[in-house]
Protein backbone atom coordinates (compact mmCIF):
# COMPACT_ATOMS: atom_id res chain seq x y z
CA UNK A 1 0.00 0.00 0.00
CA UNK A 2 1.64 3.35 -0.87
CA UNK A 3 1.01 6.49 1.04
CA UNK A 4 0.55 8.94 -1.94
CA UNK A 5 -0.92 12.61 -0.62
CA UNK A 6 -4.10 12.99 -1.92
CA UNK A 7 -4.56 16.67 -0.81
CA UNK A 8 -4.48 19.70 -3.12
CA UNK A 9 -2.09 22.35 -3.00
CA UNK A 10 -4.22 24.39 -5.71
CA UNK A 11 -7.25 24.13 -3.21
CA UNK A 12 -4.70 24.90 0.26
CA UNK A 13 -3.53 28.02 -1.59
CA UNK A 14 -7.18 29.10 -2.69
CA UNK A 15 -8.53 29.05 0.90
CA UNK A 16 -5.35 31.03 1.82
CA UNK A 17 -6.17 34.11 -0.85
CA UNK A 18 -10.03 33.46 -0.31
CA UNK A 19 -9.26 34.43 3.64
CA UNK A 20 -7.19 37.62 2.48
CA UNK A 21 -9.92 38.51 -0.23
CA UNK A 22 -12.66 37.95 2.01
CA UNK A 23 -11.31 40.09 4.51
CA UNK A 24 -10.75 42.93 1.55
CA UNK A 25 -14.29 42.45 0.13
CA UNK A 26 -15.51 42.63 3.88
CA UNK A 27 -14.29 45.69 4.95
CA UNK A 28 -15.11 47.10 1.05
CA UNK A 29 -18.42 46.53 1.25
CA UNK A 30 -18.88 47.37 4.83
CA UNK A 31 -16.99 51.02 3.89
CA UNK A 32 -19.48 51.27 0.24
CA UNK A 33 -22.70 50.38 2.69
CA UNK A 34 -21.75 53.37 5.38
CA UNK A 35 -21.08 55.26 1.77
CA UNK A 36 -24.75 54.78 0.09
CA UNK A 37 -26.19 55.15 3.96
CA UNK A 38 -24.60 58.51 3.91
CA UNK A 39 -25.13 59.70 0.20
CA UNK A 40 -28.59 58.14 -1.30
CA UNK A 41 -31.45 58.23 0.63
CA UNK A 42 -31.13 55.09 2.12
CA UNK A 43 -34.28 53.44 3.92
CA UNK A 44 -33.47 52.37 7.61
CA UNK A 45 -35.49 49.58 7.25
CA UNK A 46 -33.48 48.25 4.05
CA UNK A 47 -30.01 48.98 5.68
CA UNK A 48 -30.11 46.50 8.38
CA UNK A 49 -30.95 43.48 5.94
CA UNK A 50 -27.91 44.64 3.99
CA UNK A 51 -25.56 44.60 7.43
CA UNK A 52 -27.07 41.71 8.55
CA UNK A 53 -26.30 39.68 4.99
CA UNK A 54 -22.31 40.63 5.45
CA UNK A 55 -22.22 39.81 8.97
CA UNK A 56 -23.63 36.72 8.33
CA UNK A 57 -21.57 36.03 5.81
CA UNK A 58 -18.31 37.13 7.58
CA UNK A 59 -19.82 34.49 10.21
CA UNK A 60 -20.14 31.75 7.76
CA UNK A 61 -16.41 32.32 5.95
CA UNK A 62 -14.62 31.60 9.02
CA UNK A 63 -15.93 28.06 9.64
CA UNK A 64 -16.26 27.41 5.58
CA UNK A 65 -12.79 28.19 5.54
CA UNK A 66 -11.66 25.90 8.71
CA UNK A 67 -13.17 23.07 7.82
CA UNK A 68 -11.69 23.32 4.23
CA UNK A 69 -8.25 23.48 5.52
CA UNK A 70 -8.64 20.90 7.79
CA UNK A 71 -10.26 18.62 5.39
CA UNK A 72 -8.20 19.46 2.75
CA UNK A 73 -4.70 18.55 4.88
CA UNK A 74 -6.24 15.46 6.41
CA UNK A 75 -7.63 14.32 3.48
CA UNK A 76 -11.28 13.86 5.20
CA UNK A 77 -14.46 13.69 3.05
CA UNK A 78 -16.30 15.28 5.60
CA UNK A 79 -15.10 18.54 6.82
CA UNK A 80 -14.62 19.58 3.04
CA UNK A 81 -18.41 18.48 2.67
CA UNK A 82 -19.20 20.63 5.12
CA UNK A 83 -17.12 23.28 4.14
CA UNK A 84 -19.03 22.87 0.25
CA UNK A 85 -22.21 23.44 2.09
CA UNK A 86 -21.54 26.11 4.19
CA UNK A 87 -20.09 27.66 0.68
CA UNK A 88 -23.41 27.41 -1.24
CA UNK A 89 -24.82 29.63 1.85
CA UNK A 90 -22.01 32.04 1.09
CA UNK A 91 -22.91 32.12 -2.70
CA UNK A 92 -26.37 32.89 -1.83
CA UNK A 93 -25.48 35.58 0.55
CA UNK A 94 -22.91 36.94 -2.22
CA UNK A 95 -25.67 36.86 -4.65
CA UNK A 96 -28.42 38.98 -2.64
CA UNK A 97 -25.23 41.24 -2.29
CA UNK A 98 -24.43 41.18 -5.76
CA UNK A 99 -28.08 41.97 -6.85
CA UNK A 100 -30.49 42.13 -4.44
CA UNK A 101 -29.25 44.68 -2.21
CA UNK A 102 -30.66 48.08 -2.11
CA UNK A 103 -28.43 49.98 -3.93
CA UNK A 104 -25.80 48.17 -6.06
CA UNK A 105 -22.70 50.13 -7.49
CA UNK A 106 -20.58 48.96 -9.79
CA UNK A 107 -17.94 48.31 -7.22
CA UNK A 108 -19.99 45.97 -5.58
CA UNK A 109 -20.61 43.72 -8.96
CA UNK A 110 -16.56 43.72 -9.49
CA UNK A 111 -16.08 42.32 -5.62
CA UNK A 112 -19.02 40.36 -5.61
CA UNK A 113 -18.28 39.20 -9.29
CA UNK A 114 -14.36 37.85 -8.13
CA UNK A 115 -15.43 36.15 -4.70
CA UNK A 116 -18.73 34.29 -6.81
CA UNK A 117 -15.34 33.11 -9.34
CA UNK A 118 -13.35 32.57 -6.03
CA UNK A 119 -16.17 30.55 -5.14
CA UNK A 120 -16.69 28.74 -8.52
CA UNK A 121 -12.93 27.57 -8.33
CA UNK A 122 -12.77 26.51 -4.84
CA UNK A 123 -15.87 24.06 -5.03
CA UNK A 124 -14.70 22.33 -8.07
CA UNK A 125 -11.17 21.54 -6.47
CA UNK A 126 -12.81 20.57 -3.41
CA UNK A 127 -15.83 18.47 -5.05
CA UNK A 128 -12.40 16.43 -7.04
CA UNK A 129 -10.38 16.25 -3.71
CA UNK A 130 -13.60 14.77 -2.01
CA UNK A 131 -13.59 12.48 -5.08
CA UNK A 132 -10.00 11.59 -4.72
CA UNK A 133 -10.08 11.01 -0.77
CA UNK A 134 -12.93 7.91 -1.83
CA UNK A 135 -11.11 6.29 -4.66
Amino acid sequence: NNSSQLSSLLLQILFYVNGIYYIFYFLATLAMIIYKSQVFSYPDDFLAPDLAVLFLMAILEVPRLYLGCKGNLREEKAPLGLSLGLTVGSVLLAVYLLAWQTYVLWADVVLSALLLAAYGLESGLKVSAIAAFLS
